[in-house]
């Protein structure tokens, strides 16, 4: 079979002399136009620590690809730092970015006819965004992650990303001089990687692990590490194996595969971000994928890792103890992943696993099935008046399963972080932030800033919040997203009012807002849809396109509305 199967129609019809003028004049030597052609796509740019190496180790990754018969093509793609953005309004363009990234790859490989893919990725949105692309390309493709940030100290703390946010909300409560604030700022992110803990990349990394179209330790490995490089140099010999093989993302994202992803970050203790990610990478790859399937798979699968924002490890401490391979073995031989499913080696998860030690007695950060950090998942799927269509718990078991209290209600971010500032969140409430969902927002923003400066203050315990925005992966605390239909749509949660009581349940799943149908009819008669915050530009094609979060937040129209005329509201 011929390796080049797509690339041919330029390099080989005599028809289209001037494509073939066009690539021999970009330096590839006309001997090379019978080869197959690799598109390989980084996602690095300057000023991100989670970006910053990704050319390099693309070069790695061409280089190797050169070796082999084929052709290396390197393109960019943008990314978007959530930690450089979170707590500004250029956190809308976040979520956005992943349909950017997704459209992105999916036309420069569509157009030039490229016979297979690598992407190196290493942020947040990066992934999801890589893998849509790949899902509606259909092509030989294999995900290489840039790799995981070592930690940071100072004075003997250890640190993260994470300390950086929470250093702030203790400065404003007097816990720590300026001084120290400013040398946890300085200190905390050494060098390149994504965020050290379970956040939003490293979860999304580890189920593209568990999905089978990264390599064994991608997903664990540091960003500078000498395995990282020798990934990078070795990965073409996987992609000609796909290409060889014509083994392409659908014969290997199946239900059963994504299956054992949910299984993954659910025992890692992931970020709630991988529910609208691996719902939105379903969808590309025509599988039906919903909010409650992560419900189901959390309802028979406990959190064993003790890993940050809630417990004391980073990935790298994963890694140095045999990384996700060794989790996934432990998961294996307990019956909880289906190893049966095909990986970008060629091979299946079984076969993979082969001759990888479990995690044993020997180390304390995957917990033993007998002792679970927590005995279900802590991804909580909640129904009830204040969210027909559904919201997203984060609940590990240390923030309690239970709370009510009365309302404080902000409709910003910014208003909320003026509250924090001056003393205004009390131990107690239930604190409403609103108007920050896929259309309000829009962009959905994660609220990390102000999540970590209640955890700052004191108050994480004291206090949950519920909002129609997202948290971060590196959120910890009693909170709940995603909440649908949103604000901005006339969802319940835009007619809340400061003191009325809420309670929110994560063992019966459930999310009420006490206040009478009579009294909410009255205050729906009243409430008048806000005009978008945006009125041009890429935010405002995402207020008309986006689906809510209960569907992935994907911005295929037709698709979204299928999902909403498929999707009745329930009630609890």
């Amino acid at each position: 079979m011929a390796l080049n199967k797509y690339s041919r129609i330029y390099t080989q019809d005599d028809s289209l002399p001037a494509a073939q003028s066009m690539l021999i004049g970009s330096g590839i030597p006309e001997a090379d136009l019978r080869k197959p052609f690799v598109g390989i796509c980084s996602t690095g740019f300057d000023g991100n620590p989670c970006n910053m190496h990704l050319n390099d180790l693309a070069d790695n990754v061409k280089l190797g690809v050169n070796g082999l018969d084929m052709v290396g093509l390197r393109f960019n793609t943008i990314g978007v730092s959530d930690g450089i953005t979170n707590g500004t309004p250029g956190m809308r363009f976040s979520l956005v970015s992943r349909e950017i990234i997704a459209d992105s790859i999916e036309t420069i490989s569509g157009a030039h006819y490229y016979d297979g893919l690598i992407t190196v990725v290493g942020c947040d949105k990066n992934m999801p965004g890589a893998l849509i692309a790949m899902a509606r390309l259909n092509r030989p493709s294999i995900m290489l992650y840039g790799g995981t940030i070592k930690g940071g100290e100072f004075k003997g703390e250890k640190l993260n990303i994470i300390s950086s946010f929470e250093a702030y909300g203790k400065k404003l409560n007097g816990q720590i001089s300026e001084e120290d604030f400013r040398g946890v700022i300085r200190n905390a992110c050494p060098g390149p990687g994504a965020c050290g803990g379970m956040y939003t990349a490293n979860t999304m990394a580890a189920a593209i692990e568990a999905l089978g179209m990264s390599l064994p330790y991608s997903s664990s490995r540091t960003a500078s590490s000498a395995d990282k490089k020798e990934e990078c140099l070795k990965i073409g010999n996987y992609l000609k194996n796909l290409l060889q093989k014509d083994l392409k993302p659908s014969d290997i994202l199946t239900r059963a595969s994504f299956e054992n992803a949910m299984v993954l970050i659910t025992v890692l203790g992931g970020s709630t971000n991988a529910v609208i990610h691996l719902i939105a990478i379903a969808d590309a790859a025509g599988i039906k994928l919903t909010v409650d399937d992560f419900q189901a798979v959390s309802n028979r699968t406990p959190v064993l890792a003790d890993l940050k924002p809630s417990g004391k490890y980073l990935m790298e401490d994963l890694a140095m103890m045999g990384g996700v391979p060794a989790v996934m073995k432990t998961l294996l031989e307990a019956g909880l992943i289906d190893g049966s499913q095909l990986t970008v080696t060629g091979k299946t998860i079984a076969e993979n696993l082969a001759d990888v030690k479990p995690l044993g007695e020997e180390q304390d950060l995957l917990r033993p099935f007998s002792n679970p950090i927590k005995p279900d998942g802590h991804i909580q799927v909640l129904y009830g008046n204040l969210a027909t269509k559904s919201g997203v718990a984060k609940i590990t078991g240390k923030e309690g399963t239970r709370f009510e209290g009365p309302a404080i209600v902000f409709n910003s971010e910014e208003e909320l972080n003026e509250g924090i500032a001056q003393g205004r969140i009390k131990a107690g409430q239930v604190v409403v932030i609103r108007y920050v969902g896929p259309k309000g927002g829009p962009g959905m923003p994660e609220m990390l800033k102000p999540t970590s400066a209640i955890m700052g203050a004191g108050l994480g315990d004291k206090v949950a919040l519920i909002t129609d925005g997202r948290f971060s992966g590196g959120t910890h605390g009693f909170v709940i997203g995603h909440i649908a239909p949103e604000a901005f749509d006339g969802g319940n949660i835009a007619l809340v009012e400061d003191g009325d009581i809420i309670t929110l349940d994560a063992v019966n799943n459930t999310i009420h807002l006490h206040v009478d149908e009579a009294l909410l009819s009255l205050r729906r008669e009243k409430w008048v849809k806000p005009a978008p915050n945006v009125t041009k530009g890429v935010l405002l094609k995402y207020v008309r396109t986006v689906s809510d979060a209960s569907h992935g937040c994907i911005t295929d129209l037709q698709e979204a509305h299928v999902n909403e005329r498929e999707t009745s509201d329930r009630t609890a």
